[in-house]
């Protein structure tokens, strides 16, 4: 089987790494350096004066940005379950044998990966209710982030699905299960751990869209800055404030991705070995066999 830490491209040879390093150290000493002049920038202004950011201490301004962030995170976890869930539906459509199923998964995936999110959340604000159609402010968000990101979702699903090793699905085909389940059981459990980089891409992309919940005045954590920042004259530091708090969940998702791929790999390493294990550990695939007498080695 092949390793589940490989990535989808080929590992970069001495050189590459080298050259890889030299850029990081190139990197952070630029983006150390704009931070040290945007400090005495700040500092120079006033903008770091204790003053301006007391109110930031007190629970009011803390509460009215919790809520928005919870807003945020909510209207970002049912995007990303439903953009997920089509996106694999549109994914296996466009590998489908049928051919009228791949025409039309490629059409929906074609067309709404390349058409603006914007654009689509001004369909569903000003074009939609003339038919009829007047969704919440929720889903006024929510759905054009979903049209949208699903296409995305599918273009990763299907690549990591076509990356794996043919021979997995033969290996599933040969000991009687169907395509189905062969798909099910064998090369989607594979597939996603290869993804697991990027999906986690994709949803940090998923969440910042939903900052465009300003344009249907939906609650979420940018336009409840910009309210504040109105409210309170304080522009630069409740902006400070709203992207450490995207930072902190962008940060929080990635490194949960670390964890569930470092455990998944572990897992499926074990799985690999297959010492001391009954066939049903060894492969999720053979708890469909019925006989008792057939395994998967």
């Amino acid at each position: 089987m092949n390793d589940p830490q490989r990535l989808l491209f080929d590992e970069p040879g001495p050189r590459g790494r080298r050259r890889i390093r030299i850029a990081t150290v190139l990197g952070v000493l630029a983006i150390a350096a704009g931070l040290a002049v945007a400090i005495y920038q700040f500092a120079a202004h006033g903008e770091l004066a204790a003053d301006r950011w007391r109110p930031f201490g007190t629970w009011p301004i803390w509460r009215y940005l919790l809520i928005a962030l919870w807003a945020t995170l909510r209207a970002a976890a049912v995007t990303a379950v439903l953009s997920a869930a089509l996106g694999l539906l549109l994914a296996l459509g466009r590998l489908s044998r049928r051919r009228s199923l791949r025409l039309l998964a490629g059409a929906y995936v074609e067309i709404f990966r390349t058409v603006p999110v914007l654009l689509l959340i001004y369909v569903t604000l000003f074009a939609l209710p003339a038919y009829g159609l007047n969704f919440s402010l929720f889903w006024k968000l929510v759905v054009p982030l979903v049209v949208a990101n699903s296409a995305a979702f599918a273009e990763i699903f299907r690549a990591g699905i076509r990356a794996l090793d043919r021979g997995q699905a033969e290996a599933g085909q040969a000991i009687g299960l169907r395509p189905a389940q062969v798909m099910r059981l064998v090369v989607l459990p594979q597939a996603l751990l290869k993804l697991t980089p990027s999906l986690v891409s994709q949803l940090v992309g998923l969440l910042k869209d939903t900052s465009l919940g300003f344009v249907v005045s939906f609650t979420e954590l940018l336009y409840s800055g910009q309210v504040l920042a109105s409210y309170t004259h304080l522009l630069i530091q409740t902006y400070l404030v709203v992207a450490v708090l995207y930072l902190a969940v962008n940060a929080s998702l990635s490194k949960f991705a670390r964890v569930l791929q470092a455990r998944d790999g572990r897992l499926f390493g074990r799985r690999r070995s297959g010492s001391g294990t009954d066939p049903a550990a060894v492969d999720p695939a053979a708890t469909l066999l019925t006989d008792g007498a057939t395994t998967t080695r």
